[in-house]
């Protein structure tokens, strides 16, 4: 295994996942998560699954639209076929009622799986932004 690579894979993971994001493909965003992701936020219960996240897609994406998110990856870490990656992200959302621009920032540290076909997914999250002042 050539473990650049494979760092530099999953960096596209995360480069794709935001640009997804950003414009809205929640399709793209669900086959770069495994089928059995769990989501770690603060203050709430765990999200579980695709189906899981799709839904609280759904919801926010009807109240806010992600203008623009700069991660700053900190490590990536291969142990076989998981790896382990802190990113520090910075994230502007827009309200979609009146236009108002929302900031949260903050550590990321996300488990990635390798699936059987070499595409590194999701596999856990734990998302600790909060809000910043703009």
């Amino acid at each position: 295994m050539n473990a650049e690579l494979e760092k530099q894979k999953i960096q596209e993971v995360i480069k794709l996942w935001l640009q997804a994001s950003k414009s809205g493909d929640t399709g793209t965003v669900l086959q770069l998560m495994a089928d059995d992701v769990v989501f770690l936020l603060p203050g709430q219960e765990p999200m579980r699954g695709r189906s899981g996240f799709a839904a609280a897609a759904q919801s926010s994406g009807q109240k806010f639209r992600l203008v623009e998110a700069t991660p700053r990856i900190q490590e990536v870490i291969i142990a076989g076929d998981y790896a382990f990656c802190w990113n520090y992200l910075d994230l502007k959302m827009a309200d979609q009622a009146d236009g108002a621009i929302y900031r949260r920032a903050g550590n990321v540290l996300t488990v990635f799986r390798k699936e059987p076909d070499g595409r590194w997914v999701i596999f856990r999250d734990a998302n600790l932004l909060t809000p910043q002042k703009n």
